[in-house]
């Protein structure tokens, strides 16, 4: 018979341990049982459950102290958290919520609302999971439109690598930091109706060919509107080859109207072209690609203030690494 999902449950106390996990089980939850914080936080990190119920009072590391740790860690940050205290005290209540928990529970607990609330909390997990299968798929998908390509192999990761360094010098937040990453991957998932003939010909592209290649934007756009969680990466996916003088596409936006984060990734792409081989020409030294990166700004396409930025960066990348390499 088909398990209703795997559920971690967390108390130093055996018979309560005992009890939570029979009436678990008897709901068909797959239970798994651990008697101390740390011991939770490497079964979650193993066993990776649907959800954990954790008794707020234990000794040494508290419910808590393991709910932080759960959702400060990349593999178990989505996972729900339920919190299951004999004290109905508001300190306790609010430094579970500061912690991240999901719901609380009361003891002695209620096998009705503890049927409900498990329910409840299982449906939005299958839901985030879902949604990270959906990202998993085009981001995927981003990676098998490079391969198409032998001359872009490992463009993504370096855009990625690129692109969040310069949003860190740049002072973004976290969220738009999260989204430079994914847009770099995503910027040219488009690309996938965009015929091998023209995406890999090697010499000058006709109008008519140069016309099909510009709506790689705007098929992108459309393909991760059917993911809410890309709404903040899709202006980057559309508009990564606008232009500030206007004279970009798909839509011709000027000025102040390219969004800041499409104008990151323009950089870093531009930059990685320059600087790796590619069908038509050798890669560029890095000074050079500076200097071309310089006069292109000076031309309209972007803020020259942020080619600077990204110079910077760079710069103090490459001297990173070789003061890295060196020590080695």
């Amino acid at each position: 018979m088909r398990k209703a999902g795997k559920i971690l449950v967390v108390d130093d106390y055996e018979p309560n341990l005992r009890g939570l996990g029979q009436l678990l089980r008897t709901a068909e939850y797959s239970v798994t049982s651990a008697s101390s914080g740390q011991e939770a936080l490497d079964l979650a990190k193993r066993e990776r459950p649907d959800l954990v119920l954790l008794d707020v009072l234990m000794p040494g590391m508290s419910g808590v102290d393991v709910c932080r740790e759960l959702k400060r860690s990349a593999d178990t940050c989505l996972t729900p958290v339920v919190l299951v205290s004999g004290a109905q005290e508001r300190d306790t209540i609010l430094a579970g919520l500061e912690a991240g928990a999901d719901d609380f529970l009361n003891k002695p607990v209620d096998a009705e609302e503890l049927y409900t609330r498990v329910r409840s909390l299982m449906r939005l997990k299958r839901l985030t999971d879902d949604l990270e299968s959906a990202e998993t798929l085009f981001l995927t998908l981003g990676r098998i439109i490079e391969a198409r390509d032998p001359y872009t192999e490992g463009h993504c990761e370096r855009l990625a690598d690129y692109a969040t360094a310069l949003g860190g010098r740049l002072e973004l937040r976290q969220a738009d930091i999260d989204a430079l990453y994914r847009g770099a991957f995503l910027h040219d998932i488009g690309k996938i109706a965009i015929p091998d003939r023209v995406l890999l010909k090697r010499g000058r592209l006709t109008a008519k060919e140069f016309a099909s290649m510009k709506h790689h934007p705007a098929i992108g756009d459309e393909l991760l509107a059917s993911v809410r969680s890309f709404d903040r990466v899709r202006p980057i996916v559309r508009h990564h080859h606008e232009r500030m003088d206007g004279r970009g596409y798909p839509d011709g936006l000027r000025g102040d109207a390219v969004p800041l984060l499409a104008q990151v990734v323009s950089v870093v792409d531009v930059f990685d072209a320059l600087t790796t081989d590619r069908l038509y020409r050798k890669a560029l030294p890095v000074p050079t690609a500076y200097q071309m990166l310089r006069e292109k700004a000076r031309g309209g396409w972007c803020q020259m203030s942020l080619v600077d930025c990204f110079i910077d960066a760079h710069r103090a990348r490459e001297v990173e690494r070789a003061r890295t390499q060196v020590a080695v």
